[in-house]
């Protein structure tokens, strides 16, 4: 597993343009792209919905994405069930209480 680049931003909430151009390469998932922002857990949990939805991005580049999220999500207390981005979509991430 790469090393992550992530660490905690204290801001929540939704994120304006200024707000997210502001924000270190080490907020995101894809620090590169700048894509996929773990401000808080809400995003934790957007970044691992929309995970397959980033392109242009290399399988090295998804290992340290998912290496950043399961880290923010630590930090957040957000659970990931699966154990790499591959099995992502194959069940639900996080418990939903109305299934």
């Amino acid at each position: 597993m790469p090393e992550t680049t992530w660490k905690p931003k204290t801001e929540h909430g939704e994120l304006s343009e200024k707000d997210r151009d502001d924000l270190p390469d080490s907020a995101f998932a894809f620090p590169k792209q700048r894509k996929e922002p773990l401000t808080d857990a809400s995003h934790v949990q957007n970044a691992l919905a929309r995970f397959d939805q980033v392109d242009d991005v290399s399988d090295d580049e998804r290992d340290l994405a998912f290496a950043n999220i399961k880290k923010a999500a630590k930090h957040y207390d957000v659970d990931v069930t699966e154990g790499s981005w591959h099995d992502l979509g194959k069940k639900p991430h996080t418990d939903n209480p109305s299934h």
